[in-house]
């Protein structure tokens, strides 16, 4: 009897679709755990079991990402550039995570008109906002700014934190292509590459989607800023 070849990147990504749903419940049932302990628990194991759940919805953000990417790279991922409210995106992306930045006592404020619409893939540009809100979660002192505005013909959107800033290390690099492993730090460089990816699949006009990140804002921290045409 002949034995199946089973492609290792396919076994890859449904084991890593089956992770990515047994997180997702881990992450009901510990929101849950959150709202019952209320009131009844000290604020600092509070402050430690919303910290439990930022690391694992985070992990699971991670793994949406690598299923995107692998579905991409096979062209087989349901690309849907469709026009969305802005200020909607914004609003539904700062509330599912509220309660997460609650506990660390951070204040996050959305800028964006209510007439301002785009077209843009709302799954995959909520990916890249998700990651941009998670690394501010980590360098922040206690504010985030999410601001969309159009200028100069494209619509920018810039997550700012009150932090100490991207490391000058980081700034010159070329983020678009870092795919880097640091053991220093922990990082894999997925979030930035996949933004990256994110913001490149969005043309009109001769125009492309661009990422960068950058100090400074009116926070005075680091900024993440994508632009899609």
């Amino acid at each position: 009897m002949e034995q199946e070849d089973i492609n290792f990147s396919d076994f890859i990504a449904s084991s890593i679709h089956d992770m990515k749903n047994s997180l997702s419940i881990q992450i009901g049932f510990l929101e849950t755990l959150m709202d019952e302990c209320q009131n009844k628990v000290e604020a600092a194991t509070l402050g430690q079991l919303g910290h439990t759940i930022y690391e694992a919805s985070r992990m699971n953000v991670n793994l949406i990402q690598i299923l995107s990417l692998y579905k991409l790279g096979k062209s087989i991922y349901p690309v849907d550039i469709a026009e969305q409210s802005v200020r909607d995106v914004l609003e539904e992306i700062v509330l599912q995570n509220e309660s997460i930045m609650a506990y660390k006592g951070i204040a996050v404020s959305v800028e964006c008109a209510e007439n301002c619409y785009w077209y843009f893939d709302r799954d995959l540009v909520t990916g890249v906002l998700v990651n941009a809100l998670n690394n501010a979660y980590n360098y922040t002192t206690d504010k985030i700014r999410v601001v969309a505005q159009t200028r100069e013909g494209m619509l920018e959107i810039r997550v700012e934190d009150n932090g100490r800033g991207y490391p000058e290390s980081l700034l010159l690099e070329n983020i678009a292509e870092n795919k880097g492993i640091s053991f220093a730090t922990g990082s894999t460089g997925l979030g930035f590459y996949f933004s990256s990816k994110v913001a490149g699949m969005h043309r009109n006009a001769g125009k492309q989607g661009q990422l960068r990140i950058e100090n400074g804002g009116v926070y005075g921290g680091g900024c993440f800023v994508l632009t899609l045409p």
